[in-house]
């Protein structure tokens, strides 16, 4: 009887301890939240090879210099609020612009657009319209994300900001694990 119980308490510490385990570096290096993001980011562009985005049929990649701007990913239930996840999803999307040869418009240096405190930038039409003529911007990206039981649904646009149309859309889903979930509670 004894030795069931420490085979028993054994399975559980290890069981425990195996649930609980930090993430390697390589793991963390291959964060498949960034990778699905950075896919985002790069699927979007390619569709949006229309002139009227100021982007080339090359993904990330614009024509002359005109920078895009990336503004915080909401809740689609409440679109003035966002999460930890929504500013990370706009980070990542805009690091990977970035890194692809897209510049990009840094709202969190500007005065006076709308940042609702551990929100992010959301961005009235009128000041969209305002950023977008003083940067010469192709575009901006927009999105929701939606929590479901087990996935959270993400919408990505690039909206043209002078006739506020989409030029290209891109939707994917996130398993609502353990990390999602927390990068969505406030």
């Amino acid at each position: 009887m004894r030795s069931l119980i420490r085979m028993f308490l054994a399975l559980a510490v290890s069981l425990l301890l195996t649930a609980c385990e930090t993430p390697t570096w390589r793991e963390a290096q291959d964060d498949p939240l960034r990778a699905a993001n950075y896919r985002a980011a790069a699927a979007l562009m390619s569709q949006s090879g229309s002139a009227a985005a100021g982007v080339s049929n090359h993904p990330g990649k614009a024509n002359g210099d005109a920078p895009l701007i990336v503004a915080t990913i909401a809740n689609v239930n409440a679109l003035e609020q966002s999460s930890t996840l929504g500013r990370l999803v706009s980070e990542h999307i805009s690091s990977w612009l970035t890194q692809n040869g897209q510049p990009v418009v840094e709202l969190k240096l500007r005065d006076g657009i709308y940042m609702k405190r551990n929100e992010g930038e959301f961005m009235l039409t009128r000041e969209v319209r305002e950023i977008a003529a003083e940067h010469q911007a192709s575009g901006v990206i927009v999105g929701v994300y939606s929590e479901g039981k087990r996935l959270l649904h993400v919408t990505l646009k690039l909206v043209d900001p002078t006739s506020s149309i989409a030029i290209s859309a891109y939707d994917y889903t996130l398993p609502l694990d353990d990390e999602i979930k927390t990068l969505l509670r406030k």
